[in-house]
């Protein structure tokens, strides 16, 4: 996905994330808009990541329910891997509600793991607050 621009990383993201409220438009391009944030794209999603100084964030990942089960999101999250320590991060953080088992076994298959907890982070309509998991992986 060649020159990704930031309309087509929010209907990937709102398509990605639905029911939940995917980002807008105007909120990937103002992460964009930072020298600290890369983007990694494929043919049916996307990752986002910021290093600064020594440390980087996977702030989201993106992949359309028709390529899930596909092997994209591992690839993703190599591309977003291989970035950061390309931008000289030593290690990296993210976080994932409790309820994403998929991204979870993918993050801990990867050799990430958990590190913190935040008690009640992510709201669900209609039930109980769901934890994020915080994970951190360090690079060689």
């Amino acid at each position: 996905m060649r020159g990704a621009t930031p309309d087509t990383l929010a209907d990937i993201h709102a398509t990605s994330f639905h029911p939940a409220r995917g980002w807008t438009t105007s909120e990937i391009a103002g992460l964009l808009a930072s020298p600290h944030v890369f983007v990694v794209t494929d043919r049916a999603g996307f990752v986002m990541g910021r290093v600064v100084a020594d440390e980087a964030e996977l702030l989201t990942i993106a992949v359309l329910p028709a390529a899930r089960g596909t092997g994209m999101g591992a690839r993703l999250l190599r591309g977003f891997e291989a970035n950061a320590t390309e931008r000289g991060a030593k290690r990296a953080f993210l976080e994932v509600a409790q309820d994403n088992t998929k991204a979870r076994a993918l993050y801990s298959g990867a050799g990430w793991h958990e590190s913190g907890r935040r008690k009640g982070y992510y709201a669900r309509s209609g039930k109980e607050n769901v934890d994020a998991i915080l994970m951190e992986k360090r690079f060689p």
